[in-house]
């Protein structure tokens, strides 16, 4: 199944579920689909899917990638990969933040939904400078790196990487690693402190849901 008609049926299931919405077919029989309603749905879907997509990418697709791709292949495939993985989250923390303020404006919210805000904001902010700081920066360093690595015959190991034991001979890479390293962490960081926001967003929503 294509990418096209994955997306294709997941709009028609979307489509199903607003049509037979109890706004529409409801006991009160008013028949008015109300924006908030709208507004609650772009938001539920938005923040799960970069709640989801944090998680799989954090704690369980990149580990599952690192243990099983050459590393040399790993890096190129994750160059590839959070560009769009920063892409998609920052857009869902985008419509989620601009949904979550709309139904409460700044004025007459509480404490806690300003501070709800302000996590979705934050996630926002942590995703936008990954994407268009920390990500560049590391995907360059190591594309210069993988150059060094392949000079030195290095690279296509899975797992346990040989590059600490050349580097200890190879001043050149000892200082593109301390380099990478530095990059690298901020970016993860980044991604954890963004992760996290998201983590206090959904103890509010799980507070809040009425099931």
């Amino acid at each position: 199944m294509g990418w096209t008609t994955r997306f294709l049926t997941a709009v028609a299931f979307l489509a199903i579920g607003v049509i037979f919405s109890p706004e529409i077919f409801g006991s009160d029989g008013s028949g008015s689909l109300k924006l908030s309603t709208y507004l609650k749905l772009a938001h539920l879907l938005s923040f799960s899917t970069a709640w989801g997509a944090a998680l799989w990418v954090t704690f369980i697709g990149g580990i599952i990638m690192y243990k099983n791709l050459p590393r040399h292949q790993f890096g190129n495939l994750q160059s590839k990969m959070f560009p769009a993985y920063f892409s998609m989250v920052g857009i869902c923390c985008a419509i989620s933040m601009v949904s979550f303020g709309y139904l409460h404006p700044w004025k007459s919210s509480s404490t806690a939904e300003k501070y709800q805000l302000g996590f979705l904001a934050s996630a926002l902010a942590f995703n936008l400078t990954n994407l268009f700081v920390f990500t560049p920066m590391t995907i360059e360093m190591m594309k210069q790196r993988h150059k060094v690595e392949k000079e030195e015959n290095i690279g296509e190991e899975i797992g346990r990487s040989k590059n600490t034991e050349v580097a200890k001979v190879n001043p050149k890479l000892a200082a593109m690693n301390k380099k990478f390293g530095m990059i690298h962490g901020l970016s993860s960081l980044a991604n954890i402190m963004a992760f996290g926001s998201l983590a206090m967003h959904s103890w509010y929503l799980a507070g809040n849901l009425n099931l």
